[in-house]
């Protein structure tokens, strides 16, 4: 399975071209549309089963229609992500990008995220989904069996007026550049230099695998990771970049998770 991600500046777009999938016969299991508004409380009452993980908040596990598949309607989630709010996801798909993002929602929808609905699960670009998301836009994601379906699903979203992941990745990434950029060169070193790097260790941090985990915990993931990228680049100076933008990283996500609490 291949992800393709639209990001979209209103609900309503996101919505249209959530149809639009769907008029392709789409499985609604492949399909989510991820928004910061609550979506839940205009179709009727909630029932909730609240979980605590702990350095992620509390997060809200919300069913309607068919949360137990009787009715026949949407799965449809409520969760509070670290950093970023209350976040409603619809379909399965949402549901385990929520639960990749920190949100505990196994209570609610049992072993119903397992097996193929992760399954090429884009957890890489998770944080990308969560700035995004963090600026008011909303974000749709249909997962392709295969690239011709993938190739499809990229020409509708662009049709209805998406903007790709990787576009709004380079907007996140030109948010904080000025930042990191003034704290690398406060240690005497050029970023742009090493810009590449860095931030490739940057992002690892931000990996779904990588959260809320003591520095012991992802060591091995984060030297093969640096391991990796020393035998794409033989000769390089990747070490010292690499780790300096995993631990800004690390530190930069838990300053969300902060901030999340203090709100």
């Amino acid at each position: 399975m291949k992800a393709v991600t639209g990001v979209f500046r209103s609900r309503s777009e996101a919505e249209h071209a959530t149809a639009e999938l769907r008029s392709l016969e789409v499985h609604p299991n492949q399909i989510t549309l991820l928004t910061p508004e609550n979506v839940g409380t205009e179709i009727g009452s909630v029932p909730a089963v609240s979980a605590e993980q702990p350095g992620m908040g509390k997060a809200v596990g919300a069913v309607l229609g068919a949360a137990a598949g009787l009715s026949g309607g949407p799965l449809i989630m409520a969760a509070i992500i670290p950093g970023v709010g209350p976040i409603t996801a619809i379909g399965l798909l949402g549901g385990a990008i929520l639960a990749a993002a920190g949100a505990e929602l196994g209570a609610v929808t049992g072993g119903k995220l397992e097996g193929a609905m992760t399954e090429g699960l884009p957890e890489d670009e998770i944080f990308v989904y969560e700035d995004a998301l963090r600026k008011g836009r909303s974000v749709v994601v249909a997962m392709a069996s295969d690239e011709a379906e993938a190739s499809r699903f990229r020409e509708l979203l662009k049709t209805e007026g998406a903007e790709e992941v990787d576009a709004a990745r380079e907007q996140w990434w030109i948010g904080l550049r000025g930042a990191e950029q003034e704290h690398y060169t406060s240690a005497g070193t050029n970023l742009s230099d090493q810009e590449n790097f860095y931030r490739l260790g940057f992002e690892a941090a931000l990996h779904a695998r990588m959260r809320c985990k003591e520095y012991d915990q992802v060591m091995g993931e984060m030297t093969a990771k640096l391991e990796d990228l020393e035998r794409q680049y033989p000769g390089g100076k990747v070490a010292e970049p690499f780790t300096k933008g995993f631990e800004r990283g690390r530190a930069y996500y838990q300053q969300l998770c902060n901030e999340s609490k203090a709100a």
